[in-house]
């Protein structure tokens, strides 16, 4: 019972050193974020989140169970910080997937294209708004720009 206990506070205790606000990132100058995990007498690199000075992640890198590289996301934003462009790397540092979005006047996402590593698209993502900015629809294309599925979002109100 009392292994149990100790392994929640333990839990509880990682989770919130790693629910960092962008806010306090960036005051404190944090530039990077690293995930270790200790089985027995083995500790391995989990993940490693490296930030940028606005504190803005610019980099996650992803470990298997042995430690070893799994994948890297790079991301780049625009001038108001909204994710632009997104690749996601393989453990040999090959491109697999690019994700590109574009963003109205309102900051709203309005197109995601997801690109495989050869810039070749696998699928596009439309979204639409309300006049009250809230989403109202997303189509979703496949990579010759047939449209797959048309999800639409309702919203109940008092």
């Amino acid at each position: 019972m009392q292994k149990i206990i100790i392994a929640l506070i333990l839990a509880v205790l990682s989770t919130g050193s790693f629910a960092q606000k962008k806010k306090d990132i960036k005051k404190l100058g944090i530039k990077t974020i690293t995930s270790v995990e200790t089985h027995g007498a083995k500790t391995i690199t989990d993940s490693k989140t490296i930030y940028n000075s606005a504190g803005l992640v610019i980099e996650e890198v992803n470990y298997d169970k042995e430690g070893l590289l799994k994948s890297t996301t790079k991301y780049k934003y625009n001038s108001d910080d909204d994710v632009i462009e997104e690749m996601e790397y393989d453990e040999k540092n090959v491109l697999k997937e690019k994700r590109l979005s574009k963003y109205n006047s309102l900051k709203e996402k309005t197109e995601e294209l997801v690109l495989d590593g050869n810039s070749k698209q696998l699928k596009k993502n439309v979204y639409t708004y309300d006049s009250k900015g809230l989403k109202s629809e997303r189509k979703t294309y496949d990579g010759n720009n047939v449209l797959v599925t048309s999800k639409k979002y309702i919203y109940g109100y008092k």
